[in-house]
């Protein structure tokens, strides 16, 4: 497989990166960062004896793309982590009532901390299974789906303003 493979994953990468990042401007220097590192390191990537290659490439390349968001938010100072709701309490003429929703959900998405979020994303927006977004992330499976779970319920509570559910507690 060549360097010119990775041209196919570029949609979802950006569609990642965009949701990652929150701005469309560092979301495409994130995927070029990404394709950039990926030409230079090709040769460390392996094609897998069994199971999908395209699949398997994708996964390299959201790591490279992980492990890079990471290295950028550490040091260029892009701390994210919590939204900018300065312009909250303006009215706004919204034509489209998903509109709001949209917002609503990018701001929610915005407010999760960054380990949050990202495994949020990887799995329900870029559809990584659990053993995927654990590889990508380069966590054990069940952190991944400890912080899938947090991630649901703290986003559930900003979207709907339901405090989380209390875990239950057994009464002998």
């Amino acid at each position: 497989m060549k360097p010119e493979a990775a041209i196919a994953h570029i949609p979802r990468l950006r569609r990642y990166a965009r949701l990652l990042t929150g701005d469309a401007a560092r979301a495409d220097d994130l995927v070029q960062d990404t394709l950039e590192r990926a030409v230079r390191k090709w040769s460390l990537w392996r094609m897998p004896a069994e199971g999908d290659p395209a699949a398997a490439l994708r996964r390299w390349l959201l790591t490279l793309m992980h492990h890079l968001h990471a290295n950028h938010r550490r040091d260029r100072g892009w701390f994210d982590d919590h939204a900018e709701l300065d312009d909250a309490n303006e009215p706004r003429h919204e034509p489209h009532a998903l509109t709001a929703q949209r917002l609503d959900l990018e701001r929610g998405l915005a407010s999760l901390a960054a380990p949050l979020r990202e495994t949020l994303l990887l799995v329900s927006v870029e559809s990584c299974s659990y053993a995927e977004a654990a590889e990508v992330l380069g966590v054990p499976v069940g952190t991944v789906m400890s912080r899938l779970s947090r991630a649901r319920a703290q986003l559930r509570e900003r979207l709907e303003g339901v405090p989380a559910r209390a875990p239950l507690r057994v009464v002998k």
